[in-house]
């Protein structure tokens, strides 16, 4: 069988503290709703999504929503262990939970070492007068922990959901062997059917 009929799937496992917001991007990206109440996840939820991209091509993105409360913390390393990416997320306007990405990456690191992709994610950015971490704080996070990216979202204005996972997209290991060229064809190309609202912000590089 050749490339253009296998449908690859990738293992996406979204961490963090409680009410960062990761059920929420999952949840817009999946279904472009938002909630202003959700409730707090227990242990784990899966769900999954097929990418199209170009060529006929697509992916499976099986996307995992683990729970941010102590008393789950022992669940995660199963489910981190044969990840693809890791998207380490934190409320921009709760230095505390940014404080925690380290344990986080910590835990990424320890089950799968540099054989995933670390991503960073800054959310609720629509609250930006409630900032209490800067993107310069982020980005020297994100580097200093080799990760892949830094992204500032909102779920709630639909600010950046769309972006944070073609750029995913993008580094997922079929791509990331082609070319540079191809790389970015591909980035531009994905297609997950979702409408944004408002200008798209910047994304950083680690």
């Amino acid at each position: 069988m050749s490339d253009r009929g296998i449908l690859r799937k990738y293992k996406i496992v979204f961490l963090g503290d409680q009410s960062v917001g990761k059920t929420s991007l999952i949840t817009r990206f999946m279904y472009d709703t938002f909630d202003e109440q959700y409730a707090a996840t227990i242990g784990i939820d899966f769900l999954s999504k097929t990418m199209y991209l170009e060529d006929n091509k697509t992916v499976r993105l099986q996307l995992w929503d683990t729970a941010g409360q102590e008393r789950f913390r022992s669940l995660i390393p199963s489910y981190i262990r044969d990840s693809h990416v890791a998207v380490v997320c934190y409320d921009i306007t709760s230095k505390k939970s940014f404080s925690s990405l380290e344990k986080w990456v910590s835990d990424v690191r320890s089950e799968r070492g540099d054989d995933v992709i670390v991503v960073i994610a800054g959310n609720k950015s629509d609250l930006s007068s409630k900032r209490q971490v800067s993107v310069e704080e982020a980005e020297e996070f994100c580097k200093q922990i080799g990760g892949k990216f830094l992204i500032e979202t909102s779920t709630k204005a639909n600010h950046n959901v769309k972006l944070l996972f073609k750029k995913i997209a993008s580094c997922l290991p079929e791509f990331s062997e082609s070319s540079e060229q191809q790389q970015q064809q591909q980035a531009e190309t994905v297609d997950v059917s979702i409408d944004t609202s408002g200008p798209q912000g910047s994304t950083s590089c680690c």
